[in-house]
């Protein structure tokens, strides 16, 4: 059976089951990711947004066949099977061209569903909620709206794979999320104490609202097995909301109505593993996580950045990585991924550039000046002895987990991604 299918029925049989979505191109978290996967014996679900990747190229230059294989790439570095991964692609619609017209923008967006799948793709979230140029600014998109330009896509992806299959025979059919009660993906703009969890009665009229126009144009819900609703997480800046399970009670209570449905969270980074528990334990089948994954990356680099200092502090012949400077004068150059989320005097800015729960640095990570800083830093730190003291000082969880197995060998890139392998413990933890 379908992977995620699966775990729709063991959660209807009352099974805990669930699955934890890497949404990320960046390729020390995807090798993590693997490795993890690989050392439970379970799949992987390596995901795309369609403003990271698209038929144009996305922030990330690449395009729904270049990710996937970026992905496979490193599958087959790492020896996962490639047969266990689960390619898929997020906010699937016009996220990209809200300022077109609802003609243009949808063409795009057919162009970009028909892209992911027959680039092999088979988790596909259909966001069609956001306005579009000549929606009314006033009011809300309607739900009938929203679940008629979802159809389209909905209708485009299916005669994708009709012929994507022509070509691949064996190619199992993508699912199919929809709705989309998160802010833009990653993460609110601005902080927030609290969160509202959706009304029942909105997601019971999400859903009867796409029942009736998905029938009125003859297309089976067979193969949409979740809804993203907003369970009461989020994280900006410097603020984590905490999932509350007293306040999702209602809407777990209503979910449990129906047979073939669950939810998938969004912006469940910086959860409490208990937190993430319970929230698979409520129906929240699918855990969206993004930033808390380069967030960790973040760390582990800065981290090894003072090590390196330590240990070149009286060796000036010895050219250091400068990693957080490079990143820092990258963004002050192109303050496009940041400004809306970053306030205040140039202290703060920095501060923010460096320890935001919202990470917006991630998308400078790929710029090859840092890329170069990086092997710069970590050909340092494997040239080096580098005393376990260090790592005590340092990275005191990868110093235990050296103390505590005596076959780890110390090397930068064990320690970036054990960093990074502390964060997909607790998703592991959540599911298991």
């Amino acid at each position: 059976m379908n992977y995620l299918k699966n775990i729709v029925k063991n959660q209807k049989s009352g099974i805990h089951a669930g699955c934890y979505s890497a949404c990320t191109a960046n390729k020390w978290v995807i090798e993590a990711v693997f490795e993890k996967a690989k050392e439970f014996d379970t799949f992987a679900v390596i995901e795309a947004t369609a403003n990271q990747v698209n038929q144009f190229g996305g922030y990330t230059g690449m395009k729904p066949e270049d990710y996937k294989n970026m992905v496979f790439e490193i599958a087959e570095k790492v020896g996962f099977d490639k047969s266990r991964i689960i390619l898929g692609g997020d906010h699937l619609g016009p996220l990209v061209w809200q300022k077109e017209d609802p003609d243009t923008a949808m063409e795009y967006s057919r162009q970009l569903i028909d892209g992911y799948i027959m680039a092999g793709y088979t988790k596909i979230h259909i966001d069609t909620s956001m306005r579009l140029s000549g929606d009314s600014l006033t009011e809300p998109l309607s739900d009938r709206v929203i679940a008629e330009r979802s159809a389209e896509l909905y209708k485009q992806a299916k005669e994708s794979f009709e012929n994507y299959k022509k070509q691949n025979p064996n190619a199992q059919a993508p699912v199919f999320i929809i709705g989309s009660e998160v802010p833009i993906p990653g993460g609110a703009e601005e902080n927030e104490d609290s969160v509202s969890v959706t009304k029942t009665e909105d997601f019971v009229r999400t859903v009867k609202t796409f029942e009736d126009v998905y029938a009125e144009k003859e297309l089976s819900l067979d193969d949409i097995i979740a809804v993203v609703i907003q369970p009461g997480v989020e994280f900006a800046d410097d603020s984590v909301c905490e999932y509350n399970p007293e306040k999702a009670q209602e809407l777990v209570n209503e979910l449990k109505k129906y047979d073939s449905l669950i939810f998938e969270g969004h912006s469940t980074d910086y959860q409490t593993k208990e937190g993430l528990r319970e929230m698979v334990r409520d129906g929240v089948g699918i855990l969206k996580v993004g930033p808390a994954l380069t967030f960790a990356y973040r760390e582990a680099i800065y981290a090894l950045e003072l090590v390196e200092k330590e240990l070149y502090k009286t060796k000036p012949y010895v050219r250091l990585s400068n990693i957080r400077s490079t990143v820092e004068n990258i963004m002050f150059d192109n303050p496009s991924n940041w400004e809306k989320h970053y306030h205040g005097t140039r202290c703060d800015i920095s501060l923010s550039m460096t320890y935001s729960y919202s990470d917006r640095c991630r998308y400078y990570m790929s710029d090859p000046r840092v890329d170069k800083a990086i092997d710069i830093l970590i050909e340092n730190i494997n040239n080096a002895k580098v005393p376990l003291t260090l790592i005590s000082q340092y990275m005191p969880s990868q110093y235990q987990h050296l103390r505590n197995n005596k076959d780890s060998k110390l090397s930068a890139e064990w320690l970036i991604k054990d960093k990074i392998k502390d964060l997909i413990n607790d998703y592991i933890y959540a599911i298991k």
